[in-house]
Parts: structure tokens; sequence; C-alpha cells
């Protein structure tokens, strides 16, 4: 891993590509960890997820079963390669991992490791393979299905990388965007939880797709609530830009732009909208989001059910950091991404989420008249 960020460094990486890219001892443990909670897990092969009998004696079920070889394009994130690795073998899939250039070294060697364990553990060492050059070739074979092996491939990296994969695939794509996050203050929120919840969902980390990239606050206490919420930003090194009647509020904030409101920046900088109320903010969403994760803080029962009902993105939270899409935050163990689109699975893609289904038809004879 110090090769790749020596690497990286010398090709004018940016930081929360960098940071992305960085292992250290306890993100190692936390890979590490993961791997233990999808091997404990139950199997979800076989499992029966509906069982019914019809008039004719036809006793039927629906069984999960494997998707069968998946195939892995990401960037950055050497991290993917262990938890990709781990829930496709949960899941009982064969995987095909593309790590991106910038991060090879560092996923070859956690894929030698995952080699190692499958050999232990009397499975397969081709369960699990990784593409050993950086060659973007390799990407073209792949998105061409390798012949009609690969059965889904998973893209997990910036836009561009998506775009590419959705755009040339000739075999299903499950989707992962970028995360245009936003968290609604509503007026019925306690102003010292929405302040360390904003704080929390922008600031802990601003290069993971969870982190919240806009700040929408009912106009009805914008005045009272964001001042509050502004200077905890402010103070912790976050740029603000902001529509006209938020900067009204907080002059310090930088005009925002049209293109703020559709921007995943990665860094320390937050677009700040004020909205009429739930419907203005689902509103909001519904023009500028990417179907992420959204999140409302109130303590209005009626207004978090009316903005759940509003906002159709995969993950919506009440009162929580939008931190939280994440997979091991779960109970996952760990996730391939988070998916945006609303096929086959949607959020965090855990080993569950990388199975299909069969019918399976039990009769004692029967034939159709």
């Amino acid at each position: 891993n110090a090769q790749d960020l020596a690497k990286a460094k010398a090709n004018g990486l940016s930081g929360p590509m960098l940071d992305r890219l960085a292992l250290d001892p306890a993100r190692l443990e936390a890979m590490a960890a993961g791997v233990d909670t999808v091997a404990a897990i139950p199997d979800p092969l076989g499992t029966e997820i509906a069982r019914w009998t019809r008039p004719n004696g036809l006793d039927i079920a629906r069984v999960r079963t494997p998707i069968g070889v998946i195939a892995m394009i990401y960037e950055s994130r050497p991290n993917v390669t262990a938890d990709a690795a781990a829930l496709c073998v949960r899941s009982g899939n064969a995987v095909i991992l593309r790590g991106g250039s910038e991060c090879l070294a560092s996923s070859l060697a956690i894929h030698a490791a995952v080699v190692k364990g499958l050999a232990a553990a009397g499975l397969p060492a081709t369960v699990v393979q990784a593409v050993a050059t950086a060659d973007r070739a390799a990407v073209g074979a792949i998105l061409s299905g390798l012949d009609r092996t690969i059965d889904l491939i998973i893209p997990r990296g910036g836009k561009s990388l998506v775009a590419r994969v959705q755009a040339e695939a000739r075999v299903a794509v499950l989707g992962h965007l970028e995360g245009l996050n936003h968290v609604y203050v509503d007026a019925g929120a306690d102003p010292a939880k929405a302040a360390a919840i904003v704080l929390n969902a922008k600031m802990r980390r601003v290069s993971v797709c969870g982190s919240a990239e806009t700040l929408l606050v009912d106009k009805a206490v914008a005045a009272r609530i964001l001042p509050t919420i502004t200077d905890a930003l402010i103070k912790a090194g976050c740029e603000l830009r902001g529509d006209h009647y938020a900067r009204q509020i907080e002059p310090a904030m930088k005009p925002a732009v049209e293109a703020d409101w559709s921007t995943e920046y990665l860094a320390p900088i937050l677009s700040v909208a004020v909205v009429d109320g739930v419907e203005g903010a689902a509103a909001h969403i519904a023009a500028y989001g990417s179907g992420h994760t959204d999140a409302i803080v109130t303590e209005d029962v009626a207004a978090a059910e009316r903005f759940i009902a509003l906002v159709d993105s995969a993950i919506v939270l009440v009162n929580a950091s939008t931190q939280f899409a994440d997979g091991g935050e779960f109970g996952f163990g760990a996730e391939i991404g988070i998916a945006t689109d609303k096929l086959h699975a949607r959020g965090p893609v855990g080993a569950e989420q990388l199975t299909t289904y069969k019918y399976v038809v039990r009769g004692t004879g029967q034939t159709r008249p």
C-alpha cells in the first residue's frame, strides 16, 4: 500500500482519492473484522423466500441461489478486494476482481491472502480471481462478458467509470452511482441534534459515498437553527456555498451556483439551501439527488413519515447521519457498494443481495389438463 500511495502522490492524485487508497493498521483490522462478520452470516443459499401449495397439490417454493460469475470493477479502494471476495464466497458466487491501477499492488497483495484462505478452507483458488494488469483493455474484455461467462458486472468508482460500464457492458450491471446525499433539517428539529448530525454527515469522512453534499433547512426555522449548524461546520473547516436565503442568514457562505446542487464534492464543501418544508426538500432531492442516501432531522413524527413517503432513495434516514450508509453498519459485515438502481438490489449490497432465486415445484404425479 505504501508503494501505491507513493505512486499515486507522484501522479498527482487528490486528497479524497488518497484517503480512499490509504491503508493503516486500524483499516486493515476493520477489513479483517468485516470478513469475520461475513463468515458468521447464515448461508443464504437454499433459503426459502416463500412457499405455498396450489389447489392441485403442487408445492411451490422460491429458493435463493447464486448469481454465478460476478465481475467487480473498482477504483482506489483496496478494501473492496477483501469485501467483494468475502461476500461472493459467502453467497456462492465466483468473482473476477479488477481494481484500479492506483491500488493494484495493494489489491494483489490482499488477493494473495484470500487465495491462501481459500486453499486452507479446501475451496478452489479460482473462485476469487484478480486481474493482474492495469491495462485498460482488460476492462473492455470484462465488459464484453468473456463469451457469456460473466453473469453480472458491478462497477464501484467515479461517475465516469460507472457511466462507461453501463454504456458498454454486454451483460447485466448493478449500478453504484455517486452519493449526492442530502440532510434536511425540518421545522420540528432539535437544534443541537441537527447540528451534531449535519456535522457528522459532512465531516466524519468527506471522501466516502455516504458523506452529505447538500444541507436543506426549512425556511420556517432557518434563521433560528442555521447559525448553530454553520458555526460548527465552519469551525471544522468546511466551506459553505449557499443560496440567496441561506447567505442572508450566514453571509460567510460563498454564493452557490447551479452546478453545486449536483456536485459530489468528496471534500469539505457543503451546499446549503433554504426550502419550503418537507415538500420543498423532497422536490429539491428529486431534482438533484442520485437516489443514494437522504436524511431528515425532526422530532415531528408526521413530518418524518411524510419525508419517508416522498423521498425515493435507496436509503432514507430519520434523525441519523448519512454516514451510516454502509453495509457494515447495516449488519452485513461488508458491502460491494450502495446500489442506486431499483433492480436487482438496492442500497447496501451484501451477501444476500448477491443471490437470485429459482422456483422448486414438488408434485405427486400431477399432469396439466
